[in-house]
């Protein structure tokens, strides 16, 4: 089974820890119309530091809704031209256990 998956790719200038409360308040923001369960079930997110990049699985419409959040919340905060975003096919299940909010460092 196919996935979409969003891939953010931040420019240098962009503060990551800013990235990082965005993301958050994403989630929280998608929490609030979800409800808790449902991000704990199907938000499946990841922010990576050292890569200055952030991968959103969007196969729910749980990550769609905190895709469309996070893209709209990092335009307004850093400009159009702060970062890329690709949509690209992910195959599911994934190896590794993903917890519903992660961050890398």
């Amino acid at each position: 089974m196919n996935s979409q998956v969003y891939h953010y790719k931040f420019y240098p200038e962009v503060a990551l820890e800013d990235v990082e409360d965005s993301l958050m308040l994403s989630a929280l923001a998608a929490e609030c119309m979800h409800g808790r369960s449902l991000i704990r079930l199907d938000a499946k997110f990841r922010l990576d530091l050292k890569k200055r990049s952030c991968v959103i699985d969007a196969g729910t419409e749980v990550g769609r809704n905190i895709a469309k959040i996070f893209t709209g919340f990092i335009t307004r905060q850093f400009g159009e031209e702060a970062f890329k975003v690709e949509r690209t096919l992910a195959r599911e299940p994934r190896e590794e256990p993903r917890q519903p909010m992660e961050a890398a460092v």
